[in-house]
């Protein structure tokens, strides 16, 4: 069975993240919910990893807070999106936290519908090439 990864990291302090992190694990897990049993279906077996950023680590590099790769892959690398960052909450202090830009929108909560996309095409690199008509609608859709 092949393995699609899903890593995602937060910011932690006081067993607390912030607020658009938070909203981001709910959409994960959401997402994680329908991959799975997609995905299932193609032999290809979704992982996920939460890891926690303490307030030091944060502070080195604040857009590493909730950051989603797949396959050791940005999710931005996989919608041709754009990082970016503005002010969060009190967990964060005064540090501007990871948004991602698609297009016009920019998203501080990283929503279902953007991860379950970049999943698939992450999962369409994995399939054979004799089922080249998935990847081909996978492609159609995005």
């Amino acid at each position: 069975m092949k393995k699609l990864t899903i890593k995602w990291q937060r910011v932690v302090e006081n067993n607390t993240t912030c607020l658009r992190c938070s909203e981001t694990e709910q959409e994960l897990e959401k997402a994680y919910i329908k991959l799975r049993e997609s995905l299932k279906l193609l032999n290809i077996e979704v992982i996920i990893e939460k890891n926690s950023l303490d307030r030091t680590e944060f502070s080195k590099n604040p857009l590493s807070s909730n950051q989603i790769l797949i396959n050791d892959r940005p999710l931005e690398s996989w919608l041709a999106a754009e990082t970016g960052k503005s002010q969060c909450c009190s967990v964060c202090g005064d540090e501007h936290c990871r948004t991602i830009i698609v297009g016009n929108n920019v998203y501080e909560t990283i929503p279902e519908n953007l991860i379950v996309m970049a999943c698939l095409k992450a999962a369409s690199e994995l399939i054979p090439e004799k089922n080249n008509f998935i990847k081909i609608k996978i492609k159609e859709i995005s």
